[in-house]
């Protein structure tokens, strides 16, 4: 499958009392689709898919899924540690319309790379769509090996992608080595874009695309067009975006900045708290450097 080239990781809008808005995640779907992406992810990380409940996840998927009718692609991330409720959401989600599921490793419970294969084929198994792998180490403390990536891809046609986290070009090109031509491999982080399609990628799944989605779209298309010295000037030019959005845990300093452009998403659930003074004020600086406010 082809995902696209800008897929978003979208965040979910809530209410002042934490209560998910449902109408305006489908809102900034549809502003998503019309800035750049491609596709979009609900309930992922940068989703707060980790203090969703499955209602919630299924209620925005539904949500996003009619608001994306003839726009784009609806991921819905389905995995977490626990492979026999990851399977049962899996199976939900592809009653409800998913075009595609995004799949993170277990986190906490550390799984080997045995594990980890077992935990993916048994979601493969149960379902039909097509799958990305999430692989993001720094957060589930957990690497999925550029091996494993290439074996269930080869057991499983419809294990098509994987998002590499990582940070670790050697094992994105290793992956892309393992792997066949026809398997995707996407940046997971926005600040490695542009040297993974060097080595083979196919896109981005994005952050800052909630901001700079056009920019984002225009820097892929002209590197997987060739003209790299153009995508590496406006990499460049996306630097500060890139990093500033993680001054500290995702997705905190993106709905602030949302919220201040005007697309009212709310804040986030604790764990997750608002941004402090100083970080709020650079947040401010960064929205004005790229003239968003």
């Amino acid at each position: 499958m082809d995902f696209g080239r800008v897929v978003t990781a979208m965040v979910t809008p809530m209410y002042a009392d934490g209560a998910v808005n449902y109408s305006q995640a489908a809102h900034l779907a549809e502003y998503l689709f019309e800035h750049g992406s491609d596709a979009v992810v609900v309930c992922g990380t940068t989703g707060e898919s980790p203090t969703l409940n499955t209602e919630e996840k299924l209620r925005l998927l539904s949500a996003v899924k009619d608001a994306a009718a003839g726009h784009g692609i609806v991921i819905a991330g389905t995995s977490s540690n626990d492979t026999a409720a990851s399977v049962a959401l899996s199976c939900r989600a592809a009653e409800l319309g998913a075009d595609a599921l995004l799949l993170v490793t277990p986190c906490y419970n550390k799984p080997p790379q045995e594990g980890l294969y077992q935990h993916y084929a048994a979601i493969a198994r149960a379902v039909e769509l097509p799958l990305m792998l999430y692989n993001v180490p720094g957060r589930t403390a957990c690497n999925l090996e550029a091996a494993t990536v290439a074996r269930l891809a080869e057991e499983f046609p419809h294990i098509a992608a994987v998002k590499e986290a990582s940070g670790n070009l050697e094992q994105a090109s290793r992956i892309r080595d393992l792997t066949p031509p026809a398997f995707r491999l996407y940046s997971g982080n926005d600040g490695d874009t542009l040297p993974l399609l060097a080595l083979g990628g196919s896109g981005v799944v994005s952050v800052a695309s909630h901001l700079v989605g056009r920019e984002i779209r225009e820097m892929v298309d002209l590197c997987l067009g060739g003209e790299f010295g153009a995508a590496a000037q406006l990499h460049r030019h996306l630097a500060d975006m890139f990093k500033k959005l993680f001054i500290c845990a995702n997705p905190i300093p993106l709905k602030y900045a949302l919220n201040r452009i005007g697309m009212d998403v709310g804040g986030c659930r604790l764990p997750l708290v608002s941004l402090n003074a100083a970080q709020k004020q650079e947040i401010d600086a960064l929205l004005d450097k790229y003239n968003l406010i």
